[in-house]
């Protein structure tokens, strides 16, 4: 059996707070990287390193606005080869010169609030000039028609392919988000659909409450994950485990066996069955997006115990054949690739987690 594990920001940002490691004890996570085969690629995200790996091919963005409809989609819906976005609800603040992102790891948005947020969206283009949106028929059809399938996701599906390119939520999170507007031929249009939607936004009343009560508002969205149904999209895994919508969604499309990721190992292993088998750690990228340094060490803890202690172990009686750890950060993906025998490499000594970081 061969275990994949993909756990983005591993390691954290060498520029901040550098004794974040002091004291930190994590035997086996140093000992598997430290006797492991290396690798490097370049990944702009977590998504885009899903994408390749399934063997999703980037179209103006990476799909994955199309690819998550998959599992978000009600009732008969049809993804159909419409061009779909992706229009995320999010939280912008304003700092000195800069404009941060922040998406909904830090705050919550329930069902009834998220239609309520799209019905003014959607009441003020219905009566716009712009043909952008291709959902709906007949005289029901809007120009522009934006879907809350899921609380914090929201979709549009355009009529005519955007001549934009937009850039990853997970790359913008906790960034200055004048760096990363759209870009393209029809930038200004889609700079002014996202200018206009601020103000309805900031406008309602339902953030007037929210305000009061002390959270974050929702004053905006994020375009992003544009594209058609991939004609591909192929698994290497015969498994997939875990708690996000995109792995999920790429399981559905490619027909791959796929579960809620366990608490722990001693779980994960009663359930499992021979096999490629892809298990996606995610508890430290937000931590490390928004510099939460103390969650970030005590989530780092809680895997080493809960996964990395208790495979390093299975390896070693050889009821796992091989372990792959993949991470990402500063715009690549390493991997560290390592078997049973791998273990018995005498000379290769178990360093701090900190040496891998640069």
């Amino acid at each position: 059996m061969n275990l994949h594990l993909f756990v983005p920001n591993l390691f954290w940002p060498k520029d901040t707070f550098p004794e974040i490691y002091l004291d930190l004890s994590l035997p086996a996570i140093e000992t598997l990287l430290a006797k492991s085969s290396q690798s490097e690629n370049e990944s702009q995200g977590v998504e885009a390193w899903l994408c390749r790996t399934f063997s999703v091919e980037k179209q103006q963005d990476w799909p994955v606005a199309s690819i998550t409809l998959l599992a978000d989609k009600m009732g008969n819906m049809k993804v159909g080869n419409e061009y779909w976005l992706r229009a995320d609800p999010v939280h912008l603040l304003v700092e000195y010169d800069q404009v941060i992102l922040a998406d909904s790891l830090i705050f919550r948005i329930s069902p009834e609030e998220a239609c309520q947020f799209v019905d003014v969206i959607n009441k003020h283009f219905a009566e716009d000039d712009l043909h952008l949106s291709s959902y709906g028929s007949g005289a029901k059809r809007q120009r522009m028609v934006f879907l809350p399938l899921c609380s914090d996701r929201w979709y549009l599906c355009v009529a005519k392919t955007p001549v934009i390119h937009t850039h990853l939520l997970s790359e913008v999170t906790s960034k200055n988000i004048n760096n990363f507007l759209p870009f393209g031929a029809e930038n200004m249009l889609w700079r002014g659909i996202f200018n206009e939607i601020q103000m309805l936004l900031h406008e309602h009343p339902l953030n007037q409450a929210r305000e009061e009560r002390g959270e974050p508002v929702v004053n905006s969205i994020w375009f992003w994950g544009g594209g058609v149904m991939p004609n591909l999209i192929s698994s290497p895994y015969t498994h997939i485990w875990s708690n996000d919508v995109f792995p999920r969604a790429l399981a559905l499309a490619c027909g791959t066996n796929y579960t809620e990721l366990p608490d722990n190992v001693e779980t994960w292993q009663q359930s499992i069955e021979p096999g490629r088998h892809l298990v996606f750690l995610n508890s430290l990228h937000g931590k490390s997006q928004y510099g939460d340094a103390y969650g970030w060490r005590e989530s780092l803890k809680e895997m080493e115990e809960k996964w990395f202690l208790p495979l390093q172990a299975a390896l070693k009686k050889g009821e796992i054949d091989q372990i792959v750890v993949t991470t990402i950060d500063k715009g690549r993906a390493r991997s560290f690739s390592i078997t049973k025998s791998n273990l018995w490499k005498f000379w290769c000594v178990r360093k701090s987690l900190s040496t891998y970081v640069d």
